[in-house]
């Protein structure tokens, strides 16, 4: 598990000023499967209002942005890549102290509305990023002042490590909002201050001379105006549904490859991503995993918490890392977003998508969990016939143990709240229901469907 929430870090505190103002997600039902008859009497139902997603995926998408040495690719996964080069820039890499020159190109998207003006915004990314190449993600906002928020870098990221090192960048701020690791927020929520809209800018990079480049498949972000809120309304049962995901203990990894985060004690993240990513029928090669002590057992978690570690952050947590490492695996795209209750997830389950959320808990709010976290992800993989949740949680001894049920009332609670009580009895912040969604280039037709209706395309 992770301790990320400890730190000042993405998950601030919404204004409670605006806590009156939605009293909570009401219940809707379940999203229509193939495989799950009992949805498909709610296959109609939308999300309720509190998540804004839109993502540049087609290749009208990538023709609508600007291009400054990009060009445009067609095919089964359209995207940009780096044609003729705007320029050449120099970076020096904080994490080596490497100062290395750079072709360049860029890719700004055109404005995007919000339909929920944001207190925050996350992004994500899918790319390939070959050797000698990697990319940097960028986000203004407006305000609905009509001022606009710096250009800030949102993550420079590379699939490997060989050339620069995956980071964040800290101290962004214009003194109205602030990058938090991988979250754009507004600082203060009760002044009424919204993000209204956003571009983002992507920037390819290659060594100079080289015929090398990234191509990104997939932009996008998630604005969301969560309320404070200590409880949630709770939800009705609908989808009963268990699904083959293999379980992955991150406690067995303890002590290994301390350098990243100091070992699987805090590799809930990776850990949830590899058992969502090997659900979908993917893993790493032998070749890849030839850096690893072969006396590990599993392997690809080592190679999950590697390649997933933000060097800034110093951690594995990174939201939008987990979602475009697990879009390097052939035929997998991965974001980040929030749902608005556990009926958003019971629709994603019964067509077949399971889901890593994230939460934060004391040992007694989350019965059979026997320990408390400031921040911890797991991988919810069904429902019971009474609606209990069915998780494969990381946080377990061994891989045999992973499988948890966890009360309904419960899970929904830790998860959706945006405050709550520490074990000190102060007021610290909660996720809002945030969760990382790992599906399939080419959904089947009930998969689409369900990612539709919880806003995702």
């Amino acid at each position: 598990m992770s301790n990320r929430a400890q730190q000042p870090s993405r998950r601030t505190v919404l204004a409670a000023a605006v806590a009156a103002a939605v009293t909570g997600a009401a219940a809707v039902p379940a999203a229509a499967s193939d495989a799950d008859p009992r949805a498909a009497e709610a296959d109609t139902a939308v999300a309720g209002g509190l998540v804004d997603n839109r993502a540049w995926v087609t290749y009208a998408d990538w023709r609508e942005g600007r291009a400054d040495g990009v060009r445009t690719v067609s095919g089964a996964r359209p995207g940009v890549a780096l044609a003729t080069p705007a320029g050449v820039t120099e970076y020096t890499d904080p994490h080596t102290g490497t100062t290395a020159s750079w072709e360049y190109a860029t890719w700004t998207s055109p404005s995007h509305r919000l339909e929920v003006p944001a207190t925050e915004v996350i992004p994500s990314w899918n790319a390939d990023t070959p050797e000698g190449t990697w990319i940097q993600v960028e986000l203004r906002g407006r305000y609905n002042d009509g001022t606009d928020t710096p250009w800030y870098v949102m993550g420079r990221w590379a699939a490997g490590d060989q050339d620069v090192r995956r980071t964040s960048v800290d101290d962004q701020t214009d003194g109205r909002s602030t990058v938090w690791t991988d979250t754009l927020s507004v600082d203060d929520a009760s002044t009424g201050l919204r993000l209204v809209s956003y571009r983002l800018r992507l920037t390819l990079h290659r060594r100079p001379g080289s015929t090398a480049t990234p191509t990104v498949w997939r932009l996008g972000a998630m604005g969301s105006d969560v309320p404070d809120r200590f409880t949630v309304p709770a939800s009705a049962p609908r989808v009963a549904r268990e699904l083959p995901v293999p379980r992955y203990s991150q406690n067995t990894h303890i002590g290994q490859y301390p350098e990243y985060d100091n070992g699987g004690e805090a590799w809930c993240s990776p850990t949830s991503s590899q058992m969502i990513i090997e659900y979908w029928g993917r893993k790493p090669t032998a070749e890849q995993l030839a850096w690893v002590n072969p006396e590990f057992a599993d392997p690809q978690v080592c190679h999950a918490a590697r390649f997933t570690y933000d060097h800034q952050y110093q951690g594995c947590g990174n939201w939008p890392f987990n979602a475009a490492y697990a879009a390097t695996y052939p035929g997998l795209q991965g974001v980040v977003t929030r749902l608005e209750s556990l009926a958003d997830l019971e629709r994603l389950i019964a067509a077949g998508i399971p889901a890593i959320t994230s939460q934060s808990f004391l040992a007694a709010e989350l019965t059979g969990a026997g320990y408390g976290t400031a921040g911890h992800l797991m991988t919810v993989i069904g429902f019971t016939a009474d609606g209990d949740v069915i998780a494969n949680d990381p946080a377990s001894p061994s891989n045999e143990a992973v499988r948890r049920v966890y009360k309904r009332r419960e899970f929904e609670n830790i998860w959706l709240r945006t405050k709550r009580y520490n074990a000190s009895g102060r007021v610290v912040s909660g996720t809002g229901g945030v969760c990382y969604l790992y599906f399939p280039a080419v959904p089947t037709p009930a998969q689409r469907k369900a990612l539709e209706a919880v806003g995702i395309r």
